[in-house]
């Protein structure tokens, strides 16, 4: 594929963004590209994943290649023609531009195969809160694709372009979202002692929570607590019945993360007793943290070193992220690493102006290359 071409797909699916689960243009779009490129791609893996296999040239070992492809429930600002079209939905995360570079590599990979073994490029639908590299090896990715290694890429903002960067070790944070129901009883807002209002709990219990980060986590230990949402109330002279509020809590380690849920259910006990109302909390989509494998990391850091020119730097020891990665749960089952591939000066991720500069195309492309034939040259030590 030429790189017009890609970064006239990546323009195309930037401009039609398709929420997790619900990639079925992009992913026929993939699918399609794939099949022109003399694969047989196999769809139906979490719904819109789509995977395709290359094998080398010779028997051998395998491994897996991942790129994600939904959008995110973001209002775009923007000015390029690009734009999306959807109101509400946008490609503020660069997946867009993931799904183009692995694209482009099955591509220089099917005109260069490796030397031996199999590449599975797995094309995942979901990252952004579905957690779909899980649904995936539920539905059984590494069974229908084995794989002994894994290995995934994402654009990173702040990290010049031409430059890449990863770590062994805790790469990107796990973590919980949560959801709290706070249920008091409604008053006229000139008679507050006939009520139990439900927005002051609430409020309350966003400033204590800050707490268990500030007083109760150790200061060496990495951690957030973000409360995102608080809906309560609906208009100007009633207290309110009912509050609740979403969020989110992230860290590099395991038990950190099961010490903020446990203080946020003791919390919400004693709230509760203190201001006699109800408050129930759910932690749902947890999301493992991202740790890479010291001999993958080693492999991943040979290809970046042939990729990266003059003008860029590779960059061993990155500074972990506090943003998750479901990544991580292919991580869980096979050693593998995560790197980051230098976005420039965009906005940041998640940002409603942030946008995937198509000058990276082909830096990530040619990693995956590199690393393709870094892993399955003969006689690596697989």
């Amino acid at each position: 594929m030429e790189l017009s071409d890609l970064v006239a797909l990546r323009k195309d699916l930037h401009a039609h963004p398709e929420l997790r689960f619900e990639e079925f243009r992009t992913s026929d779009i993939v699918a399609d590209v794939l099949t022109s490129l003399g694969y047989r791609p196999s769809r139906g893996l979490a719904k819109t994943g789509v995977v395709a296999s290359l094998p080398g040239k010779q028997a051998g070992p395998s491994i897996i290649l991942r790129a994600d492809m939904d959008a995110l429930p973001i209002e775009e600002r923007g000015n390029h023609a690009h734009i999306s079209r959807h109101s509400g939905r946008m490609h503020a995360c660069g997946h867009d531009g993931h799904t183009a570079m692995l694209l482009g590599a099955a591509a220089a990979l099917a005109a260069d195969p490796p030397d031996c073994g199999t590449v599975h490029f797995v094309f995942q639908p979901g990252e952004e809160g579905g957690a779909g590299a899980k649904v995936m090896l539920d539905e059984g990715l590494l069974e229908h694709f084995p794989a002994g290694r894994v290995f995934g890429m994402h654009n990173w903002p702040g990290l010049p372009i031409g430059s890449m960067a990863t770590r062994t070790g805790a790469i990107m944070a796990g973590g919980w979202r949560f959801l709290i129901d706070i249920k008091g009883k409604g008053s006229h807002a000139a008679q507050p002692h006939l009520g139990r209002d439900a927005l002051t709990v609430g409020a309350a219990f966003v400033q204590e929570a800050q707490l268990l980060v500030s007083r109760r986590s150790n200061p060496l230990t990495a951690a957030v607590l973000s409360i995102c949402t608080f809906h309560a109330g609906t208009t100007d002279n009633i207290l309110p019945e009912t509050a609740t509020l979403r969020g989110t809590i992230r860290s590099l380690d395991v038990q950190e993360l099961e010490s903020l849920k446990e203080g946020m259910t003791r919390l919400a006990t004693g709230l509760a007793l203190a201001h006699d109302v109800t408050i129930k909390v759910q932690f749902h989509q947890p999301y493992p943290v991202t740790v890479n494998t010291a001999d993958e990391t080693a492999l991943a850091l040979t290809a970046m070193s042939q990729v990266v020119g003059a003008q860029g730097m590779v960059v061993p020891d990155m500074t972990p992220s506090m943003a998750s990665e479901d990544f991580g749960f292919l991580l869980e089952k096979r050693p593998g690493a995560l790197v980051m591939l230098g976005n420039g000066t965009s906005a940041p991720l998640h940002a409603p102006d942030y946008d995937f500069d198509d000058k990276i195309i082909p830096h990530g492309i040619a990693y995956w290359v590199a690393l393709a034939h870094t892993c399955l040259r003969n006689n690596q030590d697989i």
